[in-house]
């Protein structure tokens, strides 16, 4: 640590959008740049609500740092490899010029004690969605499922370490490249990887279909891989751990929190393995989150058809449903199963 000048962002306010990109999601972040804005990677990861921390450790961190000097020290002679993992051109240059964050003032006076007007990170996703949604653009996988974790296409890391393969799923797209546990991720498309958050970071940025070349230490020697993600491949992503999926609750359920049943109470309802089965768990009071309750949604009800749906699907994935299929004020019909019977509802879309 003593290497690097260390500076803490505590609130988004005048975030400059041009350099910091990353998961707005995220408890912590960390970047490391050159002081003249060429980044060398990103650190901070997360997948849970309940554990926040699982996919950190200061270990890993360490790692990350020793990395990050590593290519400091390579610097300038590898600028041209580093182009990639340069923030993209934002849609805009500062949170505070989204229309859902103009009230929000560029700086606070922390002496006047302006607590209140903090930008929180993931206010900026929320306002991208949310511009997207009041033009009636469909949100992208991308939009909906961002900064994918290696575990969406059987990677997983060791969060002990920089980029060391913990364990690989079965018939998973990592299975298929030829990944072994042990193996330390050198680059990835190119990149230079200093984290996890390095590797998501590729991820976030690559289309269905792409082949995107993996280049592991293994055994002391080295070898190239290449990792081909299906098409659809982050729709397997859960997003309910994330602060932004309580504006997505808004768009697509009223405020309403769903829950998957269990196999034994699918069996109870008499629901099918490959039917849709969401407990309402918690009903919004508030505001547009009324909305589900205004529609007459109750705690204890299971959803079953949703807008025609009736397959089985997770509550991120009837997220993506309402938001790339259905437009702002759309009504949609939903049936529910309320102490043994069927219930039709109509929610509007927000």
């Amino acid at each position: 640590m003593s290497q690097f000048v260390c500076v803490r962002l505590i609130q988004g306010n005048g975030l400059d959008l041009t350099l910091f990109q990353f998961d707005y999601d995220l408890t912590f972040a960390a970047f490391f740049l050159n002081a003249d804005r060429t980044l060398y990677g990103r650190y901070g990861t997360r997948s849970s609500l309940k554990e926040a921390e699982a996919d950190m450790s200061l270990a890993g961190f360490r790692d990350a740092l020793a990395a990050a000097l590593k290519l400091h020290a390579g610097y300038p002679g590898n600028r041209e490899a580093l182009a990639g993992k340069q923030a993209h051109e934002p849609r805009f240059k500062v949170p505070e010029e989204y229309p859902a964050l103009r009230e929000f003032k560029l700086k606070l006076d922390y002496e006047k004690k302006e607590f209140n007007g903090c930008i929180h990170c993931h206010q900026v996703r929320d306002a991208e969605r949310r511009l997207l949604r009041e033009r009636n653009e469909p949100l992208s996988d991308r939009d909906m499922f961002p900064w994918p974790i290696p575990d969406l296409v059987g990677l997983a890391l060791d969060p002990e370490k920089r980029a060391t393969v913990k364990s690989i799923a079965d018939g998973s797209p990592a299975a298929r490249a030829g990944f072994r546990t042990g193996d330390d991720l050198v680059s990835l498309s190119g990149q230079a990887l200093v984290s996890t958050a390095d590797v998501q970071w590729v991820l976030h940025n690559a289309n269905d279909g792409a082949k995107l070349p993996v280049r592991v230490k293994r055994d002391d020697r080295e070898a190239t891989l290449m990792l081909e993600l299906p098409t659809g491949w982050r729709r397997a992503a859960d997003v309910s751990w994330r602060p932004t999926s309580w504006d997505l609750r808004r768009m697509a359920t009223g405020g309403l929190v769903l829950e998957n049943l269990t196999d034994d109470e699918r069996h109870e309802a008499g629901v099918a393995d490959d039917k849709l089965a969401l407990r309402v768990k918690y009903v919004g009071q508030f505001g547009a989150h009324a909305a589900g309750r205004d529609a007459g949604f109750q705690k204890g009800d299971i959803v079953i058809e949703y807008d025609g749906v009736s397959k089985r699907l997770t509550e991120s994935g009837l997220f993506a449903h309402a938001t790339q299929v259905r437009k702002l004020r759309d009504r949609i019909p939903i049936t529910v199963l309320r102490k043994g019977e069927r219930v039709k509802l109509t929610l509007p879309m927000q």
